[in-house]
């Protein structure tokens, strides 16, 4: 099974091991008490992954569907009539962000800066103290549109200081990157199975304070994205509203198993940054520059800017497929680029058969 499948160099879906691949050839009862237990126990994990407890006030809510869909869902459940959402955006997911509220008809405002910079808190502040209409703020942890890092840890308790909820989409970071839910002012962070958990895709989550989740309760925008609902139906029977995907949480059951058996979230960053290190080094010995600058690239995925006039991705996309190697195309706007990921079930040495490929297809013009 493996050994037939291309490797995936993407910010997800991700190369899995064969042991998460074996464990969706099981079947489960969504109803039966022990899917219950793993769904539960589930919940447990990802609160204790974060540093946080169902004591303290915090729960895990897992929702059907791609990350896209748990986004969706906080903003459908989360933010009353009366709210309005300022999103900070400086790349395709914070977009999208802005596109979900359009769609929804939720009061919002964009916040952007140019897809190589992080978000400035002062612009936010200013913004906040100018439209006391804003109740909630949101942006993307990594956006993966470039591999940028946005500071969270800097805007979050600016967006706390002046009283409003703070949103995190952590798609691509979390259980990778560490996270402080109180030092960066987290209400409500949202991710999914198929990331830096290194499970296949299906399933999201929300990790929230259960005031905030429950605040809005009854005023959802959505039947099936109503989170609150969801975390209720958890608490009456350890059912999900509507069928889950059996396997995928099999699969994510797995993963979990495998992230503690590796070490824990430091030695899968550390593994991270050895494959994004080496790749970048490689790289640049080809003659390929990274588009960001190292202190603000993160370490989950790496854009690559094109290296003349010249240069066909489509070719080098094609000739490395061709090896078994899958790279993703560039989702800039201002500039030409190509993007690689770190994550999943990579490792460095298949960072070198990467480069290895690379030079063999394709040799730069000075």
């Amino acid at each position: 099974m493996t050994a037939h499948d291309k490797l995936l160099f993407t910010p997800g879906p991700l190369t899995l091991s064969l042991s998460v691949k074996l464990a969706m050839l099981h079947d489960a009862g969504s109803w039966h008490n022990d899917f219950n237990g793993l769904v539960a126990s589930l919940r447990e994990q990802l609160l204790a992954l974060s540093g946080l407890s169902r004591e303290n006030g915090w729960e895990a809510v897992l929702m059907q569907g791609s990350g896209t869909f748990a986004v969706e869902s906080v903003f459908q459940t989360c933010v009353p009539n009366s709210g309005k959402v300022a999103v900070l955006a400086n790349g395709a997911y914070g977009e999208r962000i802005v596109q979900m509220l359009a769609a929804a008809r939720i009061p919002h405002v964009a916040l952007r800066c140019a897809e190589d910079t992080v978000p400035d808190p002062a612009a936010l502040a200013a913004l906040l103290a100018s439209d006391g209409a804003i109740t909630h703020v949101a942006m993307v942890h990594c956006e993966t549109t470039t591999g940028i890092l946005n500071p969270i840890e800097t805007i979050g308790p600016l967006a706390k200081a002046h009283g409003k909820i703070f949103i995190v989409d952590a798609m691509s970071t979390f259980a990778a990157l560490p996270i402080d839910f109180a030092e960066c002012g987290i209400d409500l962070l949202v991710s999914s199975a198929n990331k830096c958990l290194e499970g296949a895709p299906g399933i999201g989550f929300v990790i929230g304070r259960r005031g905030v989740l429950l605040a809005n309760e009854g005023g959802a925008r959505s039947l099936s994205l109503d989170v609150a609902a969801q975390l209720r139906g958890f608490e009456k029977d350890g059912k999900f509203r509507f069928t889950p995907p059996t396997h995928i949480l099999l699969a994510l059951a797995q993963a979990m198993r495998e992230l503690e058996a590796e070490g824990g979230l430091c030695a899968r960053l550390q593994r991270y940054r050895a494959n994004h290190n080496l790749l970048v080094s490689g790289m640049r010995r080809l003659g390929f520059q990274p588009y960001l600058r190292p202190e603000v690239q993160g370490p989950i995925i790496t854009s690559f800017l094109y290296p003349h006039d010249k240069f066909d991705f489509t070719a080098l996309y094609n000739a490395l497929s061709e090896r078994g190697f899958i790279i993703y195309p560039g989702k800039l706007t201002q500039a030409n680029t190509f993007r690689i990921g770190n994550i999943g079930w990579i490792y460095p040495a298949d960072i070198e058969q990467l480069l290895a490929a690379i030079e063999n297809v394709i040799w730069p013009v000075p």
